[in-house]
């Protein structure tokens, strides 16, 4: 009886010493344990079993693309291009099996294909051309990024439904992302622990030339590397765009980033010859976690980048710490431990002071659990007019008692689609969604009607998904009236040029109707060019100031939003206003500005606080359960310089 009492107590020993060596080797795997404790104790939403599938289906692309980057890192090499060639695997299979009719099975081959082949030009010009890794690939990043563009025209294109249901889940709970994320974590694993080329890998990043001279042919082993890299990157943008239902030219921008933020949190060094697969999927973990935890406690969007970029930088500080500590030569080896411990123990510390100060400090979140709760998603707080739709919906929130957390896409929208999975997890009454793309939005928008959650689209719609209404501008009529107005300032006849917003929103598609109708009126109009630009004023510059060179005698302008025409009134410098006459789009207090200044002759002014409070008000009917209006129109208004000291917005 004493004798299985002692080997009793001798397991129990040894499964805890297990578990403490396991924390002490590990600090990344420790820094994930506090945050998940200090996130569940900050929101009761977070420690639930949807919301830790929604942290799993986030940290999915990241950690695909990132065991891709761990073969490269691992090597001492880099690969910036996973995010581009992501966008641009997934842009050729949508392409060739919907505008080509390929067979489903050999588009998907066709997408690793080019992956692979962007992996070996990666390697070719590292290995045979000589050129540092971080130029090759930031090369590679350009053109992979271009091909994905002059493939899609600039435009998303919808994914097969046999592959978007990579998106769906298995038995109603299993989210298919994550299940691939398992599968090809376990490939990466396989590869460095268990092939010639994995041991290859960390020899080159141990000593290159020694591997050379031991007879390892190291030009081969680089364009294998990078060409498995390319392969993890083809797989991560199909399940990106699977979840999306469209390959999106633009998707997975920065994705390299966190892929390789993801590796070095996970324990790998850029000096190379250290990396595990298990790693990596801790650090995309973290950072799907920290994601998922700062939306639910409703922490400002702006200071979201802040934290994040810190509880990073600190938990790659502290754990180089721990290793240090744990590597100094000292007089006995129960030395080294203790400084391991002393390490770790610090990382968990400092990492669980920075979550709970930080998030207790930045988050909005109100404790009153009466007033009803909506999420507000917009495309992004980076232009004026979404701005304004923010403030005038927290003005009208905070009158109506409504507790409103909102989020910032940034103009991603996977991202997009990772915060409004996060609104339907967190028992919201209901979401207000701004779409960065109206079909990538779907698929969220049909998880929030299966659960029940009211949606109401504000500015731009949601396609092949139903939402309880839409508050929006009449953008058709409000393009048909800039039209108009650049007609009539030039006598019906001269070269114009049109700056388009951004492809595959429903903003930007109703807008160049209108324009296209509207220009109908006047034969004598001839448009020399039209190019998007984004909505964005930095790209309405460069657009504006390209196209000049190409059509100098320009004498009109139609942007499809006052940012862009603002940045066309600065690459037509003492032109504008003069010889070439400008007409935006929105009315933002910049736009008006210019309007007051004689810079812009005229500018369709939505009002888009209007917008913000009238979808706040639609919101809070549906979730008093009362009818509310599938479609409702906010009056646009033509603002020259005679009427702009009259209008109030």
């Amino acid at each position: 009886m004493a004798t299985d009492t002692l080997k009793s107590t001798s397991s129990a020993e040894s499964a805890t010493g297990g578990l403490r060596r396991l924390l002490l080797d590990n600090g990344a795997l420790t820094a994930l344990i506090v945050l998940v404790i200090a996130m569940s104790a900050l929101s009761g939403d977070f420690l639930t079993t949807d919301n830790l599938l929604n942290v799993g289906v986030q940290a999915a692309v990241t950690a695909i693309l990132a065991f891709g980057v761990t073969f490269v890192i691992v090597s001492a090499g880099i690969d910036l291009s996973v995010g581009s060639v992501a966008a641009l695997s997934a842009t050729v299979l949508a392409w060739s099996a919907t505008s080509h009719g390929v067979p489903v099975l050999i588009a998907v081959l066709l997408a690793v294909v080019t992956g692979i082949a962007a992996g070996l030009v990666n390697g070719f010009l590292i290995a045979y051309g000589k050129l540092p890794p971080f130029i090759a690939t930031l090369a590679m990043l350009s053109v992979a990024r271009g091909l994905s563009l002059v493939i899609s025209e600039g435009s998303p294109i919808a994914f097969p439904d046999s592959v978007s249901h990579l998106g769906d889940t298995l038995g109603g709970w299993l989210p298919v992302p994550v299940l691939v994320m398992v599968v090809m974590g376990l490939l990466a694993a396989f590869v460095l622990a268990r092939t010639y080329i994995g041991r290859s890998m960390y020899a080159i990043g141990g000593n290159e030339e020694a591997a050379r001279l031991s007879g390892l042919r190291v030009k081969k082993q680089k364009l294998a590397i990078y060409a498995l890299s390319g392969v993890f990157a083809a797989v991560a943008g199909v399940v990106l765009a699977a979840r999306l239902s469209s390959a999106q030219p633009q998707a997975a921008d920065g994705y390299e980033l966190d892929a390789i933020a993801a590796v070095v949190i996970g324990g790998a060094s850029l000096a190379g010859g250290t990396g595990k697969a298990s790693g990596t999927l801790i650090g995309a973990l973290i950072l799907a976690v920290l994601r998922n935890g700062l939306n639910l406690l409703n922490v400002s969007a702006f200071w979201q980048q802040v934290v994040i970029g810190v509880v990073i930088a600190l938990a790659v500080l502290l754990d180089t710490l721990r290793r240090k500590a744990g590597t100094t030569p000292v007089a006995g080896a129960s030395q080294g431990g203790k400084g391991r411990q002393a390490a770790t123990y610090g990382l968990a510390a400092v990492v669980t002071v920075a979550i709970v100060g930080a998030t207790s400090f930045l988050h909005n979140g109100s404790s009153s659990t009466a007033n009803p709760k909506v999420g507000l998603s917009l495309s992004t707080l980076n232009n004026p007019f979404f701005v304004q739709i923010r403030s005038g919906a927290q003005a009208e929130a905070k009158k109506l008692g409504v507790d409103l957390t909102v989020t910032d896409a940034q103009n991603d929208a996977s991202q997009q689609a990772n915060q409004l999975q996060n609104f339907t997890s967190s028992s919201l009454g209901a979401i207000i969604v701004n779409p960065v793309d109206s079909d990538a939005a779907s698929n969220s928008v049909k998880a929030a009607d299966k659960a029940r959650i009211p949606v109401i689209a504000v500015d731009r719609g949601v396609n092949k998904a139903s939402v309880d209404a839409l508050v929006a501008s009449d953008n058709v009529a409000g393009g048909e009236l800039a039209a108009k107005s650049i007609g009539e300032k030039l006598g019906g006849k001269g070269k114009i040029v049109i700056l388009q917003g951004q492809a595959g929103t429903s903003a930007a598609r109703e807008r160049a109707q209108g324009f296209a109708q509207g220009l109908k009126a006047y034969p004598g109009i001839q448009v020399v060019a039209q190019q998007p630009a984004d909505f964005d004023r930095t790209k309405g510059l460069d657009v504006m100031s390209n196209l000049l060179q190409a059509h100098p005698d320009v004498q009109g302008v139609i942007a499809a939003n006052d940012e862009m025409a603002l940045g066309a009134i600065k690459a037509l410098g003492s032109k504008a206003g003069k010889s070439v006459s400008v007409v935006g789009f929105d009315g933002t207090p910049d736009g008006l500005n210019a309007v007051k200044d004689g810079t812009l002759y005229a500018s369709v002014a939505q009002q888009p606080s209007q917008l913000g409070k009238i979808a706040v008000d639609n919101a809070l009917k549906a979730i008093d359960g009362k009818k509310v209006e599938e479609t409702i129109k906010v009056p646009v208004k033509v603002v020259t310089k005679q009427n702009v000291a009259g209008f109030t917005g």
